[in-house]
């Protein structure tokens, strides 16, 4: 009996590898050598995985060394596209390419949480598991391929689709950043008011104030202090758009 379950298994995660390794090939655009890689790039550290050595196995050292590939090939992609970028630069539109709001639309359009073995509902997840899935995609293909593959991918799934100079720009990472920025370039005084705010639902939100020279220019509410912050920082450079544009 012991015997036939065990065929049952095999014969069972056999299927499962040959439709994971059909699906990941399709993303990746190129045959895997090294499953096994791909596999620990969507463990959740809820599984409670642990190598032979006693190591405990999750993405987020895949997600390391992913973060770092993506950097790398972006950072030699605008050193040879923007000649006259100085460092500053090169370093704010790197930024903007590799966001925490771009990799989880990144991870998101590929649905790599279809992926995710973990003991913890899906539901439960924050947004950024999107990119940080993303982020060990990467890193497993510079393990399994090296760098040149890993160059390949990142221009056909990230450089190709999205990277736009021009766009990018002009597009603003952080409100928050930027409205700060500006207050302390013009000598205002700024202050972010947080406090609870209990919905009408019962759920936990917190609402923010933020004021310009002691008078309250916006308010928001969002399920954490950071979101309230942004919300609240958008629209504050929407009332001050035109003096902070043309700063």
């Amino acid at each position: 009996m012991k015997r036939i379950f065990r065929k049952i298994f095999k014969i069972s995660r056999s299927i499962e590898d040959g439709i994971f390794f059909s699906e990941i090939e399709e993303i990746l655009g190129f045959k895997p050598i090294k499953l096994a890689n791909y596999r620990k790039a969507f463990i959740h550290r809820s599984s409670n995985k642990l190598d032979e050595k006693g190591n405990a196995i999750s993405y987020e050292r895949l997600e390391f060394l992913g973060d770092a590939m993506l950097s790398s090939v972006i950072a030699a992609h605008l050193f040879n596209k923007v000649p006259a970028g100085d460092e500053g630069y090169l370093t704010k539109m790197r930024s903007k390419i590799v966001s925490r709001e771009h990799l989880n639309e990144l991870g998101r359009d590929l649905n790599l949480i279809r992926f995710i073995e973990s003991k913890v509902p899906a539901t439960h997840f924050g947004e950024n598991i999107h990119g940080n899935i993303f982020e060990a995609l990467v890193g497993a293909i510079y393990l399994d391929q090296g760098y040149a593959y890993c160059e390949k991918f990142i221009q056909k799934r990230v450089i190709t689709p999205y990277v736009d100079i021009a766009k990018l720009e002009g597009k603003v990472i952080s409100y928050k950043s930027l409205l700060i920025e500006w207050c302390q370039k013009e000598k205002k005084q700024f202050h972010y008011d947080v406090f609870e705010d209990n919905g009408i639902r019962g759920e936990r939100l917190y609402g923010v104030k933020l004021s310009i020279d002691d008078k309250v220019i916006a308010k928001s509410r969002a399920t954490s202090k950071k979101k309230a912050e942004e919300i609240a920082s958008k629209r504050a450079y929407f009332a001050f758009q035109d003096k902070i544009d043309n700063k």
